[in-house]
């Protein structure tokens, strides 16, 4: 699926619509109105007051364009080929209706012809000396101008393992400045880096390894064992970051060895730089290609412009504690950072008190968290105000934070600011952020995700119709603008299934956008179960459940929990004869698979349900939770 290259209204197609003879022209979208941008058929327009609560979101329909309202509809020559008149004019009505909302901020003058690391390097002679990466374990600070040399002797060197454009690099790393090295030396060189977690097991770690087509896997000391057998396989090196180990090369001694690379291989917009893996609405996790255009326009989104929507100052310091492998983190956090010229402190894993030791050390000013952060902060005794006094703005992103939750945690941080953002892999990844984050922020609700970025669109579907909603109105919201993926790597199919003909990207969460455009997420139409933020696709589980001999049948849903959010449990069908436990069950996943993808409870059921296509009714195994288990079939929990 080729990247959206404009942006454009929402219309039904010439051959689909019954239009006027005299076509009304998209609204020009005016750069500095917020709210939605409406496009009705003159028959069906209203007034602004019917439109919205607010002079700010009158619809943008020029009158002296578009015919009077009492105007008799004229059939399009392809659709009267298709019926009678007036269905064509119930057809137009519900192609062209559609309500389009924007950011409340200007579009902005986004440098679509830099490539990524060009971007983020663009403003490299005003903080040169600045400090750009601090090593949270070691105390190691890298300067901007150490990272720029210290990445072009990264590309050297893998360029002299073989890496060109269009390649893939594996990064099998936690947080470490080494991470940001290999990512931005991979760039230079026109290649794609795609992300794993180095807790994911053998098998998980070789199926993403193998999908992605690694040239290269750069990882440290716990998962080296891990790749081998991949490696061996393929005749792929391995590159360790933290010291010297069998059959593997050392990346210090590659870095030190290589003259730094003299001028970055020449990219285009539409190169693919990231390919994280995500499960997106259902499936199997699949490679997201997001390209320089992609990536620039998403960090862009956030931090550039006269009032950035995400205010980043070259004096700030931001803690990078959200893994680097986790798209957040690497968008919102380290490219971000490093285009706004912060200073940016690398901690390894969350610790709740060596996260509090390194806010004091170096007078950390922006926080970015997960839901499981913040709740370890609210309720720690270890935690006092005084602790984290430095901090002016606290980003929570990944899972749903409740206002209880908001209010605990903003008794521990009073001087913060705390906002949530909405993103999705596959949307590049941000897709809304908290207005409070402004440099001239705005008042937001608490419990709202945000409004939608600059220079995108969004807008709130009916998922059983596809008709576009406005205000108020729950829905599947999609999102379209050039910060989206380019498609799913070697899934057609997949693609289109996620982006519609005209650009539009579904996101598989039902929402909704109030009177003051912000954005508010109330259920999820994909499977996918978020596990503190991490992905944990069913379909994955049930295919490794449904190998056990003694298991006939599986589906795997999510159950609410306080701690985590959400938790995979399945529902299994016993093979005739067997009496496998849930404490076997558990133990066979827990051997395949990362901890935060094991079953965390198993209820044997005689049936499952599945509509006539096979397709696993999940509303239907959610419902039964809810509902405390018991059913028709005697459904019931065994150890």
């Amino acid at each position: 699926m080729p990247a959206v290259d404009t942006l454009e209204l929402v219309t039904g197609s010439p051959t689909d619509i019954a239009a006027p003879s005299v076509i009304c022209p998209p609204p020009t979208l005016p750069p500095r109105r917020g709210g939605i941008i409406t496009r009705l058929p003159p028959q069906f327009r209203h007034s602004s007051a019917q439109a919205s609560s607010g002079a700010e979101q009158s619809l943008e329909i020029p009158p002296t364009i578009c015919p009077p309202a009492d105007a008799e509809p004229i059939a399009s020559p392809a659709a009267r080929t298709m019926g009678s008149v007036a269905e064509d004019s119930t057809a137009a009505a519900a192609a062209a209706a559609s309500v389009v909302f924007r950011s409340k901020l200007p579009d902005i003058e986004i440098p679509r012809h830099l490539s990524l690391q060009a971007y983020c390097f663009e403003r490299l002679p005003e903080v040169s000396s600045r400090p750009c990466l601090i090593d949270g374990q070691t105390g190691a600070v890298h300067t901007y101008a150490e990272v720029d040399r210290l990445s072009r002797s990264a590309a050297a060197a893998l360029r002299g393992l073989g890496v060109g454009r269009g390649d893939v690099v594996m990064a099998l790393l936690r947080n470490c400045p080494e991470f940001a090295l290999v990512f931005l030396g991979a760039a230079r060189l026109g290649a794609a880096t795609t992300t794993a977690n180095p807790f994911y097991t053998p098998h998980e770690i070789h199926r993403q390894a193998a999908a992605a087509g690694a040239r290269v896997v750069v990882t440290e000391a716990c998962a080296v064992d891990k790749v081998r057998g991949f490696a061996a396989e393929r005749g792929v090196p391995v590159v360790a970051v933290d010291g010297a180990f069998d059959g593997c090369l050392e990346l210090r001694a590659l870095v030190d060895a290589a003259e730094p690379l003299a001028a970055d291989e020449e990219v285009g917009p539409d190169d693919v730089v990231a390919l994280p893996y995500s499960s997106g609405t259902t499936g199997m996790p699949k490679g997201v290609m997001l390209t320089h255009r992609s990536l620039v326009t998403s960090v862009a989104q956030q931090v550039d412009g006269e009032n950035p929507n995400l205010y980043f100052s070259k004096d700030d310091v931001v803690l990078c504690v959200l893994p680097l492998f986790h798209i957040y983190s690497l968008n919102s956090v380290l490219l971000a950072g490093l285009r706004a010229g912060c200073a940016i402190v690398i901690m390894r894993k969350f610790e709740i008190g060596a996260l509090v030791e390194l806010v004091r050390a170096h007078g950390v000013t922006v926080a970015p968290f997960v839901p499981p952060i913040v709740v370890e902060i609210a309720k720690s005794p270890r935690v006092g105000a005084a602790d984290l006094a430095s901090i002016r703005m606290v980003m929570s992103g990944a899972a749903p934070m409740g206002k209880d939750l908001q209010d605990a945690f903003m008794a521990k941080i009073p001087n913060a600011v705390l906002g949530q953002g909405y993103g999705m892999t596959e949307a590049g990844p941000v897709l809304a952020m908290c207005l409070a984050f402004a440099k001239e922020p705005f008042e937001v609700k608490s419990g709202s995700c945000g409004t939608v970025v600059r220079n995108a669109e969004l807008k709130i579907v009916d998922p059983d119709t596809s008709a576009s909603l406005g205000r108020n109105q729950p829905g599947e919201i999609c999102i379209r603008g050039e910060q989206i993926m380019k498609g799913y790597l070697n899934d057609p199919e997949a693609t289109k299934n996620t982006i519609d003909k005209d650009g539009w990207l579904h996101t598989g969460d039902i929402g909704y956008v109030d009177d003051d455009d912000e954005i508010f997420i109330v259920d999820r139409l994909k499977e996918i179960i978020k596990y503190k933020g991490f992905q944990v696709p069913p379909a994955e589980l049930e295919a490794l459940l449904i190998t056990h001999p003694e298991i006939k049948d599986a589906a795997v849903v999510s159950m609410k929990d306080e701690v985590a959010g959400e938790v995979p449990v399945a529902f299994i069908i016993r093979s005739e004869g067997s009496e496998i436990s849930e404490n076997e069950i558990k133990q066979f996943v827990a051997k395949e698979v990362v901890f935060y993808k094991r079953i965390n409870r198993v209820f044997f059921t005689d049936s499952i349900p599945k509509n006539p296509s096979g397709k696993i009714l999940r509303k239907d195994l959610r419902a039964r939770l809810a509902a405390g288990i018991p059913s028709s079939d005697n459904t019931q929990s065994k150890s």
